[in-house]
């Protein structure tokens, strides 16, 4: 069991770590479209990229496939761009078709962030043998902790809508063009 809570919590501060910024902004940016009453909506659109991601980091794990890790890198924030600019044309009264654009959005788009946490659980796991108990208790550390994101980011959204009632398009545009921008940013070093 002790193995079990050092891989959870490695994949917890994995993606909470602002170094790691940038997976945190790619939550953020995906669940910027929805309120907060749509909360089951996000919390299966986050389980959705955490299946997404856990395929590729079990794959890169078992040798299965190999990649440049630098290109990974730079379609990282690649990810959060094509988000935040699909943000920014969608309206979010289209909920049926935007909830299975983002579904299949947060999947895909979890293909090329499991490539990127590949690295560091790779590093982690060196030559050892078994993985899939590891494997297992990390993506379960990620995915607490994406969802400790996504409802840190809904508290915020609460508690400004409390104090003054917010436009939910002008906060999709606004955290939409921040991750944009972030990205943009981003992309630009990377190159």
């Amino acid at each position: 069991m002790n193995e079990f809570l050092i891989y959870l919590k490695l994949g917890f501060l994995h993606i909470s770590d602002v170094k790691g910024f940038d997976h945190i902004l790619f939550i953020i940016t995906l669940c910027a479209v929805y309120k907060v009453s749509e909360w089951k909506k996000v919390a299966l659109l986050v389980t959705a990229f955490t299946i997404g991601h856990s395929v590729t980091l079990a794959l890169s794990a078992l040798k299965i496939i190999v990649f440049d890790a630098s290109l990974i890198e730079l379609f990282i924030p690649v990810t959060i761009f094509f988000t935040s600019i699909s943000n920014l044309f969608y309206k979010p009264s289209a909920k049926s078709g935007l909830l299975t654009y983002n579904y299949a959005l947060a999947l895909v788009f979890g293909f090329v962030h499991g490539m990127g946490f590949s690295n560091f659980f790779n590093a982690l796991m060196g030559d050892s043998g078994g993985i899939i108990f590891p494997l297992f208790a990390f993506n379960i550390g990620l995915e607490i902790g994406q969802l400790l994101i996504v409802c840190a980011f809904f508290v915020l959204y609460f508690s400004i809508n409390m104090v003054k009632k917010v436009n939910h398009r002008a906060w999709t545009q606004f955290f939409s063009g921040a991750g944009a921008g972030v990205s943009l940013v981003l992309i630009i070093e990377r190159i």
